[in-house]
C-alpha cells in the first residue's frame, strides 16, 4: 500500500494508490478531493503525463512521493436541449432519472457491506442535517473527523448524481480509521468481505464522537435520535433474600436472537431481553444462576435491530449462517419490550395512532369502491359507515416527559424504513444489499400503469450502483428460510402522530 502526495494550487492531498489501480481511478479520487474534473487534470509522473489506462503499480511510486497536478475547476457544462423521449426509448439510467431514482454506490472490491449500510443511514434526515451542520472539512489531523467529512461529501454526491458514485475517498479514510476493513483475502486475493453490522456499529460510534460539540453538554444526533435506554434487573432464585441488582445503560440496537423456537422478530428480541447467567453470589459465597431481565425505559426515534445470524462453526473454521426464516413486520409495536411505566406514558399516543389507522383504513375501503368518505348515499353492496367512523380523531394530550424528550418515540410504534440483507452461507462471503423505503411525495412519481402491482409503499433496492424499485411484498420476502437475500439489520422509524 503506497500513499503519495499530490500538490495542486499550494495544497497537498494524500492519496492511497491501493484504491486506484489505474490512472482513471487516480484522477477520480483527485476529482473528489479538488473538484477538478478528470479531463481538465494534468498529473505529472515519471515519463510524462498520467494517462487513463496507466497501471499505477508500474510507476515505481515511493511512499509519500509528491506528484504535481495542473488544472483548474471549470464551469459545469450546460446541458444541451434534449428532444422528448418515451420510456421505451430510454436507457436504464434515463428511466432512473425520470423516476428520480437515487444514485447507487460503485463496488470497489467487496465493499457491498459498506454501500448497503450507507444507503440505509442516508435515509435518516436528522443525520444528514447534523452532517451538514458539521463545519469541519477534510484535511484534519483526526482521521475520524476526515471520515465523517467524507461521509457528508459522499451523501451530497449521491443527492446530485444520476449515476453510480465511486466512494474512493470515504473508503480510504475508513481503512485509515479501522484497518481491519482493509484486510486482504489470502486465498482469493483482493480485499476480504466484511460484516455490515460491524461497519454500522463503528460508523455510529465515530459519528457520535466527531459530532460531539466541544465544551457542550448538548447530545449528538446519535444520542438523541438513535439511542435508547435499558433497565436490567439481576435476581438470584437460590437466594430470595438477596436484593436484586438494577443497572441502567444506553443502547443503539436491539438483538434478535435466533434458534429453533424463533419464528418472528418479537420472539427473537424477547430472548435477548431475558437470560440466565452464572456469577458469584456474595450471599451464598459461591457461584449461582442469576436471571437477567431487561426492559426499555426510553425508545429512540430510530430503532436498529440486528439479527444474530452468524455463529462460529469450528469444524469448518468459518462464521456459518443461520438461514432460518424469521418474519419481521412493516410496523412494529415495541411496547411489550418496555417498562410498565414507559408503556403507560405512551398509551395516549398509541391510542391516537390506532384511531388514525382505523380512519385511513376506512377511507381506503371507500375509495376502492369509488366513494368518498363524505358520501351519504348508500348503494347495495357498498360499505356502510358505522356511527363514529370517519370522524376526526379526538385530540389527545402527549405525556409531558415524552414531549420534552427530543428524539424519542412517544408511542412505541415503528414503521420499517430500511433493511440491510445478506445472501450467502458465511459471514466472509456472499453479497450485501440495501433496501430503503421511498417516502410519499418525495422524489419522483411512483410506478404506475397496467400490470403494476398494488403496494402501500415503494422501496429502493440498492444493489451497489444498480438501483430499482420493489413493493412491500418483496421486502417481506427478505425474512430468510433459503438462499435468497436475508434481513441482517432492520431500521425502524417512530410512526408519525399526524
Amino acid at each position: 500500500m503506497v500513499k503519495v502526495l499530490v500538490k495542486w494550487q499550494g495544497q497537498k492531498y494524500e492519496v492511497d494508490t491501493d484504491t486506484a489501480p489505474t490512472g482513471e481511478d487516480f484522477k477520480a479520487i483527485l476529482f473528489s478531493l479538488t473538484g477538478v474534473s478528470p479531463e481538465r487534470q494534468k498529473v505529472l509522473v515519471k515519463g510524462g503525463q498520467l494517462k487513463d489506462d496507466t497501471d499505477m503499480t508500474k510507476l515505481g511510486l515511493q511512499e509519500n512521493q509528491t506528484l504535481m497536478m495542473i488544472g483548474s475547476v471549470g464551469e459545469l457544462p450546460k446541458a444541451p436541449a434534449q428532444p422528448i423521449k418515451f420510456v421505451e426509448d430510454m436507457s436504464e439510467n434515463e428511466v432512473a432519472q425520470a423516476l428520480s431514482i437515487p444514485a447507487g454506490l460503485t463496488n470497489l472490491g467487496n465493499t457491498c457491506y459498506m454501500n448497503a449500510t450507507l444507503q440505509c443511514l442516508k435515509a435518516i434526515p436528522e443525520l444528514k442535517s447534523a452532517l451538514d451542520e458539521n463545519a469541519s472539512g477534510m484535511g484534519q489531523t483526526d482521521a475520524r473527523a476526515n471520515l465523517v467529512s467524507s461521509m457528508k461529501n459522499l451523501f451530497k454526491q449521491l443527492n446530485e448524481s444520476g449515476e453510480g458514485v465511486p466512494p474512493f475517498v470515504f473508503l480510504q479514510f475508513l481503512r485509515q480509521v479501522y484497518p481491519r476493513f482493509a484486510e486482504q483475502d489470502s486465498q482469493h486475493g483482493g480485499y476480504r468481505q466484511q460484516d455490515a453490522e460491524e461497519f454500522w456499529n463503528e460508523m455510529l460510534t465515530t459519528l457520535d464522537q466527531v459530532l460531539k460539540k466541544k465544551d457542550s453538554s448538548e447530545s449528538t444526533v446519535v444520542e438523541r435520535h438513535m439511542s435508547g435506554r435499558m433497565v436490567t434487573t439481576w435476581e438470584c432464585a437460590e437466594a430470595p433474600d438477596e436484593p436484586p441488582t438494577v443497572r441502567q445503560e444506553m443502547f443503539r440496537k436491539l438483538n434478535c436472537h435466533i434458534d429453533k423456537s424463533v419464528n418472528y422478530l418479537s420472539q427473537g428480541i424477547k430472548k435477548g431481553l431475558e437470560e440466565v447467567i452464572e456469577k458469584r453470589s456474595e450471599t451464598l459465597g459461591r457461584n449461582a444462576d442469576y436471571k437477567s431481565t431487561s426492559r426499555i425505559d426510553r425508545l429512540p426515534e430510530y430503532l436498529t435491530v440486528a439479527y444474530n445470524r452468524f455463529f462460529w462453526k469450528a469444524s469448518e473454521s468459518v462464521d456459518a449462517k443461520i438461514v432460518k426464516s424469521v418474519k419481521f413486520p412493516l410496523e412494529l409495536d415495541a411496547t411489550e419490550f418496555c417498562t410498565p411505566e414507559l408503556a403507560e406514558k405512551m398509551r395516549p399516543a398509541r391510542q391516537h395512532l390506532r384511531e388514525l389507522d382505523d380512519k385511513k383504513a376506512l377511507e381506503r375501503k371507500l375509495a376502492k369502491q369509488g366513494k368518498s368518505a363524505e358520501t351519504d348515499d348508500k348503494k347495495d353492496g357498498d360499505v356502510e359507515m358505522k356511527s363514529g367512523e370517519g370522524e376526526a380523531s379526538a385530540p389527545f394530550e402527549l405525556n409531558p416527559d415524552l414531549k420534552a424528550d427530543v428524539g424519542c418515540n412517544p408511542s412505541g410504534v415503528y414503521e420499517l424504513i430500511g433493511v440491510v440483507t445478506h445472501i450467502g452461507r458465511t459471514a466472509n462471503s456472499g453479497h450485501y444489499m440495501g433496501w430503503v423505503r421511498k417516502e410519499k411525495g418525495i422524489g419522483g412519481p411512483d410506478p404506475q400503469g397496467k400490470g403494476i402491482p398494488e403496494t402501500q409503499h415503494w422501496w429502493y433496492k440498492f444493489d451497489d450502483d444498480k438501483v430499482s424499485m420493489v413493493t412491500d411484498d418483496e421486502i417481506l420476502r427478505l425474512c430468510g428460510g433459503g438462499d435468497w437475500h436475508t434481513a441482517y439489520v432492520t431500521l425502524y422509524r417512530a410512526k408519525k402522530l399526524e
